[in-house]
């Protein structure tokens, strides 16, 4: 059997989600999608809206076979190392191929050429100037590359989706270059795109997450959801009582900073140059995370940066910790969140081969990066009210992987 690997957030899974599945699966004639998720927290440093177990979920009902999660200590990460702890994800699970979205064709081109491959040294010492002179990491790649590389492989590297297929080829060179890169054109909405389209089924997760918050209602995005990822929705929203967003962790991010002095605040990864003076100085001033992020906000550091201390703050992710964890060079496990049953077969003729832990219980294996997986499950329920929020983050230890028989469109209990 072929797999090819996605990389992905299902913030939530939406029909832009389903054609890329098949898109996939038809360019890269494999037989499974794997993909590898971010868990709790997301590489822009937001919460997910629902768990990652209603996301998987979402996920196995509309084409994907496997789906396992993209560990904290890469998920909520600038794109280089998101996208290197992905990709050595679906390296250690004998993926052929990795689908991305970016510009068509680009990114398999650098590939081929070996282009940045030969420039690597380069446009990392012309980066790290940059960063110095006080440009944003993001910004400073960009230049980088426009400096670097020939002008007809240019890529805008303004859009998030080339900026991470950038880094996935970059990955695949340096460390997995048995797997080929595919590159599909995004369809359709925008990755940032703020509103609802009028004429057509596929929005954005932006536009859709936007409309949840100010609108209240399911209806409102119905038409833009597979009806599976609707029900996950509505039911997670029912057990638990919300759909979580940046805001319902303001009270706890202020905690945070009242309980911590600037010594330890200096501790925390990502945190530097000072900038913990100006975020204490905001937070006091401050009624809503929104506010608060527009006070700390300097062109040096992005809105999307900033998201990404504050949820290593709320995690108290020290420096020291982080940087250890990532001394590896290759991801220390991979957590099996669920299955359908061609997936459960893919699984069975690979596993002999795997040379990484196939974590399917969190009673079977313990690794220090498992630890913060753990812990951010249960950062992410604080905003959730008693008893429900032990319910969730007890389901991060009692539920297995989950399985799903695509055959009957049911789910499997065990």
């Amino acid at each position: 059997m072929k797999a090819t690997g996605v990389v992905v957030e299902y913030n939530p899974f939406h029909y832009g989600h389903a054609y890329h599945v098949r898109q996939a699966k038809t360019h890269t004639s494999s037989d499974v999608a794997i993909a590898v998720m971010s868990g709790s927290f997301l590489q822009r440093g937001e919460p997910a809206i629902v768990s990652k177990w209603a996301r998987t979920k979402m996920a196995l009902q509309n084409g994907v076979d496997i789906v396992c999660e993209l560990p904290y200590i890469y998920a909520v990460q600038k794109a280089e190392t998101f996208a290197n702890g992905a990709v050595s994800i679906l390296d250690a699970l004998k993926c052929r191929s990795l689908f991305s979205e970016a510009r068509m064709g680009t990114l398999k081109h650098l590939s081929e050429q070996r282009t940045l491959g030969m420039k690597k040294e380069e446009i990392d010492l012309f980066t790290k100037a940059k960063v110095k002179e006080g440009l944003s990491y993001p910004a400073a790649s960009a230049a980088a590359f426009q400096k670097i590389i020939d002008p007809k492989h240019l890529l805008d590297l303004s859009k998030p989706n080339n900026i991470l297929g950038f880094h996935y080829v970059k990955a695949i060179l340096e460390r997995s270059p048995h797997i080929e890169p595919f590159t599909s054109q995004r369809i359709a909405s925008g990755y940032h795109d703020q509103e609802l389209p009028k004429h057509q089924k596929i929005a954005s997760a932006t536009s859709i997450r936007k409309a949840l918050k100010e609108n209240g209602s399911f209806e409102t995005v119905a038409s833009y959801l597979p009806e599976a990822s609707l029900k996950q929705l509505h039911d997670y929203y029912s057990s638990y009582g919300l759909l979580h967003t940046q805001e319902d962790y303001f009270s706890f991010l202020k905690h945070v900073f009242h309980t911590m002095d600037t010594a330890e605040l200096e501790g925390i990864y990502e945190i530097e140059e000072g900038i913990e003076h100006r975020m204490q100085k905001a937070i006091t001033h401050a009624s809503t995370y929104e506010e608060y992020l527009s006070l700390v906000k300097t062109k040096r550091y992005t809105w999307t940066r900033l998201q990404r201390m504050n949820t290593h703050l709320l995690m108290r992710v020290k420096k020291t910790v982080m940087h250890e964890l990532l001394k590896e060079k290759h991801a220390p496990y991979i957590r099996l969140l669920g299955m359908s049953k061609k997936g459960q077969q893919y699984l069975s003729l690979v596993k002999k081969e795997l040379d990484v832990p196939l974590v399917s219980k969190l009673s079977s294996f313990s690794h220090p990066a498992l630890d913060l997986d753990i812990r951010a499950s249960r950062v992410f329920s604080l905003p959730i009210s008693e008893p429900m929020q032990t319910k969730l983050t007890e389901a991060e230890f009692k539920t297995s992987p989950i399985r799903y028989d695509e055959e009957t469109g049911l789910f499997q209990s065990r």
